[in-house]
């Protein structure tokens, strides 16, 4: 693992994918757990570095909430739809309902016919994963890509074992830009980690920006610098509270 030694506090604004890089990815998504040791990791470096860190997520903002609870933090959700800045003030464009809907009602044949597929429903997107059914990879990207076909302002969006339609609005790295202009975040180098294709948009914007994006896992990507496993990007996340400032 060869990421750059972090040790100025007031220099750094870190911003961290959820599932794949705080957790470790599970068969459903409400089936991962967060370390107790990850969530003080989290609560420190938050403190050291002044509140400049920041949760990337395709996940809703509430639903991580739960997994760090009492800990607080800015969270762009739903791969940078909504997000909630420093002050908690909640950043969200106007949905069309219809999106939910037209997917559930298209969707809906091959939930009944395959066991093991989970639709996750979210603030403008819905999620169709088949983690426990990848012999249905072709099947689910087809029934989605047939669902959106006629939807204005919708797009596609494929993680690991998942694929998604959302509000084209907003993105991962447009969530980060938007912290950059704002306290404590302005001014800062970017630090951003994640796992999967969604997070290609913010290691883009990260590394036009001069900052370091990390990625985990083997997988071809836009990061500058590679960890091998969720695991051992843990060891290091556990570990940078006594690098920033001692």
């Amino acid at each position: 693992m060869n990421i750059p030694d972090l040790s100025d506090p007031e220099r750094v604004a870190l911003f961290l994918d959820f599932d794949g890089t705080l957790v470790a990815i599970a068969e459903r998504p409400g089936d991962v757990k967060l370390d107790p040791a990850t969530r003080h990791a989290l609560a420190e470096l938050s403190r050291r570095l002044s509140g400049a860190l920041a949760i990337i997520t395709g996940r809703d903002i509430a639903v991580v909430d739960e997994f760090l609870a009492p800990l607080k933090l800015p969270i762009a959700g739903v791969h940078g739809l909504t997000r909630r800045d420093a002050l908690g003030r909640l950043h969200a464009p106007a949905v069309d309902a219809g999106l939910a809907e037209a997917v559930t009602r298209a969707v809906a044949p091959i939930l009944a016919l395959h066991p093991g597929l989970l639709l996750e429903r979210k603030y403008g997107a819905i999620a169709l994963h088949f983690r426990a059914r990848p012999d249905l990879e072709r099947l689910c990207i087809e029934t989605m890509e047939n669902a959106v076909a006629a939807l204005a302002g919708t797009e596609l969006k494929r993680g690991k074992m998942v694929i998604e339609a959302k509000a084209t609005a907003g993105d991962k790295g447009a969530a980060i830009a938007d912290y950059l202009g704002e306290p404590p975040f302005l001014g800062r180098q970017a630090v951003f980690a994640g796992d999967d294709k969604t997070d290609e948009d913010a290691f883009l914007l990260v590394n036009s920006k001069g900052g370091i994006s990390i990625k985990i896992g083997p997988d071809e990507s836009y990061a500058t610098y590679t960890v091998a496993s969720t695991a051992e990007f843990l060891v290091w996340l556990r570990q940078l509270p006594a690098k920033l400032g001692g």
